[in-house]
C-alpha cells in the first residue's frame, strides 16, 4: 500500500547539530507512516538569503504549510520550536504535525535576562493555551518545562523525545581522557566548567573539544563535527563534563551510547533523574576531585 506524502518543513536539518539530529530522528518516526517530502528552509530560501535569517525562516515554514494545506497535504513542522513562540503555534495550519518542542534554559542574571524570566513564563502559558485549543499533539524534547505547565496538559503530552536517540554502540579502546561541547553562547557561559577544564590540563589529561573554538593551551579544537565524527571521536573517549544547563542533550545522549562516563558538579546532582548510571558526581572545587580524576584516568576506573 502507498503511503500518503508529507510535506516536513525543517529549519535545521544538519547532522552537525543537536536541533538538526532530533529533527532527522522524528521524520524517521514519521517515515513509518508517510512518504516524507523534506523541505530544508536553507535550500528552499538560497536566492533569498534575508528571509533564511532565524526568526524570518519559521514563519516562512508557516505560510509554506497553509499553501500545503490548501492544496489538501498533509504538513508537519519539525522545527525551531521553543515553547515561548506562540505565534508559531498560534499561525500554522491545523492538522499540523509538531516535531519536538524545546526550551527550558537558565538564563544569566542580568537585566536584559531578568526581563526574558519573567516574559517567558507568560509566553510559555499563551502557547499552552493555543496548543489546547487547537488539541495539538505536544512532543517536547526534554521535560524540563515540565514544571511551566498544568498538570493536565502534562498527561496529554509526550516528554524526554530525546531518549529516542539513545542506542548502544560498539566498545572500543578508548584513549581520549575527556571530549567537552563547547558552545559560546551568553545563556550557556556560566554553566561552562572552564577552571575545571584547566585541573585537567594540570594533571596532563587529554582534553579535546567540539562545537566553538575553546582558546585555551593544550586543548586539541575539532569544531563542529558531523554525527558520524562525533561518534567516532566519543568511541574513543573515556569520559565528558555535563552542563548545569540542561543533561538530556543529544550530545550527552551519544555520549552515553558509546560508553562515556558524564561527569557532573554536584550543584547540579538534583537534575539528574534518568540514566543515572552514566553520571558520575564530583565537586568541581575541591581538591580531593580532582584527584579521584586522576585515579579515573590511571585505568582504575571501569565502565558500569
Amino acid at each position: 500500500m502507498n503511503k500518503k506524502k508529507i510535506y516536513i518543513w525543517t529549519c535545521d536539518y544538519s547532522n552537525m547539530s543537536g536541533e538538526g539530529n532530533l529533527a532527522r530522528i522524528f521524520v524517521k518516526k514519521l517515515n513509518y507512516q508517510y512518504e516524507p517530502i523534506i523541505i530544508q528552509s536553507n535550500k528552499f530560501l538560497k536566492k533569498y538569503k534575508f528571509l533564511n535569517y532565524k526568526y524570518i525562516s519559521p514563519l516562512i515554514g508557516v505560510i509554506y504549510g497553509w499553501y500545503r494545506f490548501i492544496l489538501g497535504r498533509k504538513f508537519s513542522y519539525v522545527n525551531y520550536l521553543p515553547l515561548w513562540n506562540f505565534l508559531i503555534f498560534l499561525l500554522l495550519p491545523p492538522n499540523t504535525i509538531l516535531g519536538p518542542i524545546t526550551g527550558g534554559s537558565k538564563f544569566l542574571q542580568n537585566k536584559k535576562n531578568f526581563i526574558r524570566k519573567i516574559i517567558f513564563p507568560l509566553f510559555y502559558k499563551m502557547s499552552e493555551l493555543i496548543l489546547k485549543i487547537r488539541k495539538i499533539k505536544a512532543i517536547f524534547a526534554t521535560d524540563l518545562l515540565k514544571d511551566q505547565l498544568d498538570k493536565d496538559f502534562c498527561k496529554k503530552s509526550d516528554f524526554n523525545f530525546i531518549f529516542n536517540a539513545l542506542k548502544k554502540n560498539k566498545k572500543n579502546k578508548k584513549d581520549i581522557d575527556f571530549l567537552i561541547y563547547y558552545r559560546k553562547h551568553k545563556n550557556k557561559e556560566d554553566h561552562f566548567p572552564l577552571k575545571f577544564i584547566k585541573n585537567l590540563l594540570d594533571l596532563r589529561c587529554s582534553v579535546h573539544i567540539i562545537g566553538n573554538y575553546l582558546k585555551l593551551n593544550g586543548v586539541k579544537n575539532h569544531g563542529y563535527v558531523n554525527r558520524a565524527k562525533l561518534n567516532y571521536l566519543l568511541s574513543k573517549t573515556k569520559f565528558t563534563l555535563g552542563s548545569g544547563e540542561s543533561l538530556y542533550t543529544f550530545f550527552n545522549i551519544e555520549c552515553i551510547n558509546n560508553f562515556v562516563k558524564i561527569i557532573l558538579d554536584s550543584n547540579y546532582n538534583f537534575k539528574i533523574k534518568f540514566l543515572k548510571k552514566h553520571f558520575y558526581v564530583l565537586n568541581f572545587k575541591k581538591i580531593s576531585s580532582i584527584r579521584k580524576i586522576k585515579f579515573f584516568i590511571s585505568g582504575n576506573y571501569r565502565y558500569r
